[in-house]
């Protein structure tokens, strides 16, 4: 790997640490200020708002400069959203603004592995970036549960600053204010990314023009018949798993009596066992066997079933780390060929934007029916239940549709399946 590509791995470890972090965090203080229970769970639709409604423009925007820069500014919007929180402004609002910064950095982080890597390389770097995507989601999610601990939190809040009245009286608060400093040293990292050499695309005088340009890309990679079977697969591999973050906390609090800082422990053990999947895929997988992991989707489904008759934490543990494994696996190695084939039909930030939209608005989508049904009185194990089913019925119905693709296009797909293998050997 060349030199730059760890750059860019320590920038995505600390942004990503303090974004799980900020979420234990932010759905602490909603709990100390008595909000409603549907309003953290709508914590995760929130960040994927801007996701969803910036999909047309933060693609070109990545593809507009050196995706280094990007990512600088990004990180900075995520600071914004912070100060705001701890300035009054609504939780669910300020954590919005945080998912602006995330939803512009997101094309710029995967992007720039194909404008700096050969495709030879893109499934163990999508290995790497992934196994240290989750181990940051591990240690953020704990950090944040510690945080937010009385042991720990006691200890901030009792340092004084001479003549400063920081205002910052409460765990949570405590919390979002060390996790200003981490996204300060994510975006001192960023401004070590090497610049690519890749020629920039000028973003047009009239941004709106974005628009069509952008739901085109969408439709190119929806007909392309890998395209869509790696997108149909991580889209709703993200939305459940996005959504799983809060799961996890309401059902660790109804099948095990946990607190917010236990809790977040247990969350942090699915992402490990997702790092373990992402590293095993990255050694194992080829390019050209991505279509094979589908079944493990199905499985996946009726896993999440079978965690509603678990009620010890000595079964839940190894259980959740291999529910994250199964993830693991599937979503290494299908990102990688959705890249691949997006790079070649519409350039790198498009395709991670056009990528991002969709399974974000799966997010979005699944947590507004979450934080609804929450509303509404649904308990966690009827949650886990509906989404079980639901992973297992669209990944069945994704893998009858690569089969019937495969009987109808076989030629275009052994086409396409060679690229990837050509590829693999000429950047080898």
């Amino acid at each position: 790997m060349k030199r730059g590509f760890y750059t860019i791995m320590s920038a995505q470890f600390f942004s990503s640490l303090a974004d799980n972090a900020l979420f234990i965090a932010a759905v602490e203080l909603l709990k100390s200020s008595k909000a409603p229970t549907w309003q953290a769970a709508a914590l995760v639709p929130m960040f994927a708002l801007f996701y969803v409604v910036l999909a047309p423009f933060v693609g070109a925007f990545a593809d507009a400069m050196p995706k280094g820069k990007v990512m600088f500014v990004s990180n900075a919007i995520k600071v914004v959203g912070c100060v705001l929180m701890l300035f009054g402004l609504h939780p669910l609002l300020a954590y919005a603004v945080v998912g602006l910064g995330a939803a512009a950095y997101s094309p710029a982080k995967y992007g720039i592995l194909t404008e700096l890597l050969p495709p030879s390389q893109l499934v163990k770097a999508n290995g790497w970036i992934e196994g240290l995507t989750i181990a940051s989601i591990i240690l953020g999610i704990l950090l944040g549960g510690q945080l937010v601990g009385q042991v720990l939190a006691s200890r901030m809040l009792g340092i004084d600053f001479p003549f400063v009245d920081t205002g910052v009286d409460t765990p949570p608060e405590a919390a979002i204010l060390v996790l200003i400093f981490v996204y300060i040293l994510a975006a001192w990292f960023n401004t070590r990314i090497p610049h690519t050499g890749v020629e920039m695309r000028r973003i047009p005088s009239n941004p709106l023009e974005l628009v069509p340009d952008f739901w085109t890309c969408n439709s190119r990679l929806w007909r392309d018949k890998l395209g869509q079977i790696s997108l149909a697969t991580t889209t709703l591999i993200w939305g459940v798993s996005g959504n799983l973050r809060y799961i996890i906390l309401a059902w660790s609090a109804a099948a095990l009596s946990y607190s917010t800082t236990q809790a977040s422990a247990l969350s942090g053990v699915v992402a490990l066992g997702t790092a373990v999947g992402a590293v095993v895929a990255s050694l194992r997988m080829r390019l050209d066997m991505a279509t094979s992991v589908m079944p493990l989707g199905i499985a996946m489904g009726f896993l999440m079933i079978v965690m509603n008759f678990i009620s010890s934490v000595w079964v839940a543990a190894p259980f959740l780390i291999l529910l994250g494994a199964i993830g693991g696996f599937m979503v290494v190695p299908m990102n990688a060929l959705l890249q691949h084939r997006g790079h070649n039909l519409m350039g790198a930030g498009r395709s991670i934007a056009v990528q991002n939209f969709n399974e974000q608005a799966c997010i979005l989508g699944l947590g507004a029916f979450y934080s609804l049904s929450a509303g509404l009185g649904l308990s966690a194990f009827a949650a886990i239940t509906a989404f079980g089913l639901i992973i297992t019925s669209v990944m069945w119905l994704i893998h009858r549709w690569h089969r019937g693709n495969c009987v109808r296009y076989r030629e275009e797909i052994e086409h396409l399946l060679e690229v990837a293998r050509h590829d693999k050997a000429h950047g080898s």
